[in-house]
């Protein structure tokens, strides 16, 4: 089984955590997701973005992932990125809580989304819908005002370790805890 893990954050208060599960390469991937502070009662574009970077905050990450050069779309079409999503529904607080399953998107092999960035969107994807070219490429999801790097639970385990190593707290629990207000500062 191979783990990842998105920690979301941004200039906005949306935040949460993505996290994506598979058992082997020809598995298909579970992914569930718990975000926080989105507009109530709303549905936002939720995609993977090609590159691990959010120097320049969300921005940085660049495109959808798609690997296989096509147009966008929604998670059950045929043609569809790889990184397509669609949207998270939120309920009367703006939460989002949920999971599903994909076969086209992978952690093991040669188009993983480890490394990549997970994206909330501040609108509607149109799921490719729209009639314009904007529509083809990015569903007019609009801004990124959350996001976070994929990175596999192996990397969180050893920061964890160093952590706990390092730390000058003398009881575990009081480790455990600023480990997960640490991590969710990432």
């Amino acid at each position: 089984m191979v783990k990842a893990v998105s920690v979301l954050r941004g200039d906005s208060k949306v935040s949460g955590t993505v996290i994506f599960e598979q058992e082997s390469e020809s598995a298909p991937t579970t992914i569930t997701w718990d975000i926080t502070g989105n507009d109530p009662n709303a549905k936002r574009g939720f995609h993977i973005h090609t590159f691990g970077d959010n120097t320049n905050g969300c921005t940085s990450a660049g495109p959808h992932f798609n690997p296989h050069n096509k147009t966008h779309g929604a998670p059950s079409d045929e043609t569809r990125h790889v990184g397509d999503l669609g949207n998270l529904e939120t309920d009367g607080q703006g939460n989002a809580k949920g999971s599903v399953t994909d076969s086209l998107i992978k952690l093991i092999g040669p188009h993983s989304i480890i490394g990549r960035t997970v994206v909330v969107h501040a609108g509607t994807d149109d799921l490719g819908k729209g009639d314009n070219e904007e529509s083809l490429k990015t569903g007019n999801a609009g801004p990124r005002p959350a996001c976070g790097m994929l990175k596999s639970t192996s990397s969180y385990l050893l920061v964890l370790i160093a952590y706990q190593v390092s730390s000058e707290s003398p009881t575990k629990e009081t480790n455990n805890m600023n480990f997960i207000a640490w991590i969710k500062k990432l």
